[in-house]
């Protein structure tokens, strides 16, 4: 098909090879050096034997051999599925049996996860990034060596082939785009995205999160495909991060709340000392922004803070700036592109104010993987599409989100929102994060418990479950507040920013099963009934 004319990095690389593409530490790479790090891999793997169609999955923290991979599919017609580095053996095996890779780019760091599952994974070429104790594995400098480093004269876009955080279950496989489109070729959504956040050349853009999830690695993508420049953070650091705008002078970032909760806990020194005048948008997504958080960072760095709603599905997308905000506080936005609507358990609009499932349309028809079921559970005969959220409209049609379907608390007949009380704990000064979510009550059918992670001076505060208690009295009526209280010194929080709420809720049942039976039903918390 030829090189790109436009909207890839081979046609930065042509027009301008020394413009500076990737920094990571101290290590910076012009286009030209990506785009011949990506042909070679693209050559690699055909002479592998991998065809449009197949695809490659990587497991690695953020390294700039993930850009070499990504680069590689996407002029090779492939599917590239990112593997968290977070994951167990055997959620890895579950992925790479969904999404049957032909390779797996990945680190001799995680060979002591990869050993026991072997046996059970389909046929896989191993490839490190770096030498491997093992003759198992090729490294990738041995893969790409003696292949050329031109673009592939019969290239065509590839496909991300990506799976959700499971933070309601398994990791669900997303297939939203097919390989095999002109090198170049993008969405309406991503398109309407770079006009709206003003992507071009120009940018230099923070990714602060790990490139295995959508989000930074979209963004990545547009910045790339547009000629500008991305500083990668190996893992987030809140000065760090600071440091970093100021150095590379910054103008485009990508955040989740708890981040913004991080930088908000820095001593006040430490978050005047940088001068962060080039950052001109700071956007933020995948999790719901606590208001009050929200308004702090708008104090701190004015109005660039742009948030927006989508998922790894990208059925849609709705956004929302900076003024809108503070005329909608806790809206996350109008639609991008299509239309919103919300609807009740019959697939019946609703009407302003109501509170629904969230159907989204104008995005990708997408479809979950090896799953026609729950794929069709999530379309509408319409064509619009749910990801199980939760939320109502206000009469200027701008969305707020209200909770996950999945987290929702029926307690004596009422429908309790987990969101609603955690922004009320967050708000708290003595509380660093937390999670509410639902367990099984003799009389009321469900109860509202809490697990808190408390700021560092408050771990050991006998009082500091009634002092929450107290605190969710004022704000909330009493039957949404938490009955009982659980205090831990981190909580399951993904570097994406989602709560592994699903899981934890898991552990904390089996916890308080365990206990009950050993302890005639005394329960390892702070209860408040």
């Amino acid at each position: 098909m030829g090189q790109p004319e436009h909207l890839h990095p081979a046609a930065v690389a042509a027009r301008d090879p020394q413009r500076p593409a990737l920094t990571l530490g101290d290590t910076t790479w012009t286009y030209a050096e990506l785009e011949a790090a990506a042909n070679g891999f693209a050559h690699g793997l055909r002479a592998a034997g991998l065809m449009p169609g197949d695809g490659i999955a990587v497991l690695l923290g953020n390294r700039l051999e993930v850009f070499v991979a990504y680069w590689a599919a996407m002029r090779s017609g492939l599917y590239y599925t990112p593997i968290s580095t977070h994951l167990h053996s055997g959620e890895i095996a579950w992925i790479l049996q969904s999404a049957r890779p032909k390779l797996l780019l990945t680190s001799p760091n995680f060979l002591e996860r990869l050993e026991p599952i072997a046996d059970s994974l389909p046929a896989i070429r191993l490839l490190a990034d770096a030498a491997s104790p093992t003759a198992l594995w090729q490294t990738l400098e041995d893969f790409t060596a003696g292949q050329p480093d031109t673009f592939p004269e019969d290239a065509s876009e590839g496909a991300a082939l990506l799976f959700s955080s499971g933070t309601t279950g398994r990791p669900k496989g997303v297939i939203n785009a097919r390989p095999g489109a002109a090198p170049g070729t993008i969405g309406e959504l991503a398109r309407r995205r770079m006009a709206l956040h003003e992507i071009d050349e120009r940018v230099t853009y923070l990714s602060t999160a790990p490139l295995y999830h959508s989000a930074p690695l979209r963004y990545t993508e547009m910045v790339l495909r547009s000629g500008g420049r991305c500083v990668i953070m190996e893992k987030f650091d809140a000065t760090r991060a600071l440091e970093l705008i100021e150095r590379h002078r910054v103008t485009h970032s990508q955040w989740v709340p708890t981040m913004f909760v991080r930088l908000l806990r820095l001593p006040e020194d430490a978050r005047q000392r940088h001068d962060l005048s080039s950052h001109r948008y700071a956007v933020h997504a995948a999790a719901p922004c606590p208001p009050e958080v929200k308004r702090a960072m708008l104090d701190w760095w004015g109005p660039i803070l742009h948030e927006y709603y989508s998922a790894t599905e990208a059925n849609g997308q709705t956004v929302i700036g900076p003024e809108e905000w503070l005329a909608h506080p806790g809206s996350v936005g109008r639609p991008l592109l299509g239309e919103v609507r919300i609807r009740d358990a019959e697939g019946r609009d609703l009407p302003a104010g109501e509170t629904g499932l969230v159907y989204l349309g104008g995005g990708a028809r997408f479809e979950y993987l090896d799953d026609p079921e729950k794929t069709a559970a999530a379309h509408a005969p319409d064509g619009l599409s749910t990801l199980g959220d939760i939320g109502h409209l206000d009469a200027d049609g701008y969305l707020y989100l209200t909770d996950r379907r999945d987290f929702t608390i029926i307690s004596g007949g009422v429908n309790i929102y987990p969101r609603e009380v955690e922004d009320i704990l967050l708000a708290h000064p003595r509380v660093a994060d937390a999670a509410v979510f639902g367990l099984p009550d003799d009389e009321f059918g469900e109860r509202v418990h809490a697990v808190v992670e408390p700021v560092a001076e408050a771990a050991d505060d006998p009082g500091l479950a009634a002092e929450l208690s107290a605190f969710c009295r004022q704000h909330l009526a009493h039957l949404k507040c938490p009955r009982d209280f659980e205090f831990r010194s981190h909580l399951p929080r993904l570097p994406t920013g989602k709560l592994a709420k699903g899981s934890l809720r898991l552990e904390v049942m089996a916890a308080l099963g365990e206990a009950e039976s050993q302890a005639g039903g005394t329960l390892p918390l702070t209860s408040l009934q």
